[in-house]
């Protein structure tokens, strides 16, 4: 989410403030960079004559040594093979064979009864309406057209994450580093605040990926739970093919920039929403309107943040409570989000839009999806 500002003057200080922060950023990075490679060059220069030194060593007592070995190594063999037990080999297909993991593919079916969205109130240019319940597919237009997916991106950063720690971890701390800052505010990323060498619970990782949307938070979960931001993406597109998706997504980063081979369809931004309403960390964390991180010396108090998409429709006529919610914007995909109902009468929906004008015309096209599209629903214009 973009900050708020009382005035012009407030907005313009603002905006020199980090255009100066990211100078002084690039500037450390580069200097940073040159000690680095001086230190790998002196560690190599070290390591080669180490390595020169001893081969040389070596090849002398391997020259003075090589009649007596060659004698010893065939009274070994001979002996080995006496003692040899007959025992029958091995199939290699059965130790090859790897361990089968139950996968759980999700499919939205298109049915006579599928709606094309079609209203003035709805200005996303792409939207999905599922019944989550059954699967089938209520309403859409362009869902399985390729978006950028932006900051829904971290839908499934959350859902990879909650799926291969465990309960016991969300209490560890992970240390902030000035590579992540660095690569969060560089990038023009929503950001919790974290700051560098603050110890940062692995929970509040996870609240930070989702309400504020942030950058930090999401690379310091991926480097947690992988060892490297590169390393989680991979996990990223493993479970995009574990859903059934890998033909039409394909993701990049953890953070939701824009790259031409980030992308997905609305289609399977919703799959991946069920996957993580299925899993109940991630529903917990993306149902939470409001979460006050742990406090820590860089942060007394904690940090108090927000889902601002949550508190902002829940006083929308929805005929129903928005349970989950997650936003997104670049340039290339406008203002996007994908959302979770629970209708009056107990049926789940599944929203995802892209393509709107604004982050409150999104949450517009939001409400006006579910009250014009749900069935049985009839209230007024929102």
């Amino acid at each position: 989410m973009e900050p708020y500002f009382n005035s012009i003057e407030e907005e313009q200080e603002y905006l020199a403030r980090r255009a100066r922060r990211k100078q002084r950023m690039i500037r450390e990075r580069r200097r940073r960079q040159r000690r680095r490679l001086i230190i790998k060059l002196c560690l190599c220069l070290s390591v080669f004559s180490v390595l020169l030194v001893t081969c040389v060593s070596m090849f002398g007592k391997k020259s003075k040594n090589n009649k007596t070995g060659d004698q010893a190594e065939v009274n070994q063999t001979v002996i080995a093979e006496e003692h040899k037990p007959h025992t029958e080999p091995v199939s290699a297909a059965v130790e090859a064979e790897p361990v089968k993991q139950e996968t759980k593919i999700y499919r939205f079916e298109e049915t006579e009864h599928t709606k094309n969205i079609y209203s003035e109130n709805v200005i996303s240019t792409h939207a999905i309406l599922v019944d989550e319940s059954t699967d089938k597919i209520v309403a859409w237009k362009g869902a399985k057209e390729r978006i950028s997916p932006a900051s829904m991106t971290k839908v499934l950063t959350v859902l990879v994450a909650a799926e291969h720690i465990t309960e016991e971890q969300l209490d560890d701390t992970f240390t902030m580093t000035i590579d992540i800052t660095d690569y969060s505010y560089v990038n023009d990323c929503s950001n919790v605040g974290f700051l560098v060498d603050e110890k940062i619970k692995v929970k509040d990782l996870f609240y930070g990926t989702i309400l504020p949307s942030g950058g930090d938070a999401a690379v310091g979960l991926a480097t947690y739970v992988a060892g490297s931001h590169e390393a989680f993406v991979d996990l990223m597109n493993e479970k995009l093919q574990e859903l059934g998706l890998s033909d039409t997504a394909h993701f990049t980063n953890c953070v939701g920039l824009y790259d031409k081979e980030h992308y997905c369809t609305l289609y399977d931004m919703a799959i991946i929403m069920k996957a993580a309403m299925e899993n109940d960390l991630c529903r917990e964390v993306l149902g939470t309107k409001c979460y006050t991180t742990e406090p820590t010396p860089e942060h007394s108090e904690g940090l108090i943040i927000s889902n601002w998409f949550l508190r902002r429709i829940e006083d929308k006529d929805t005929c129903g409570e928005v349970l989950g919610a997650k936003t997104g914007f670049v340039a290339e995909s406008g203002s996007c989000a994908v959302s979770y109902l629970m209708s009056e009468n107990g049926t789940p929906y599944i929203c995802a839009t892209a393509g709107s004008s604004s982050s409150w015309r999104c949450i517009y096209d939001h409400v006006e999806i579910y009250t014009k599209y749900v069935p049985g629903v009839t209230v007024g214009e929102p």
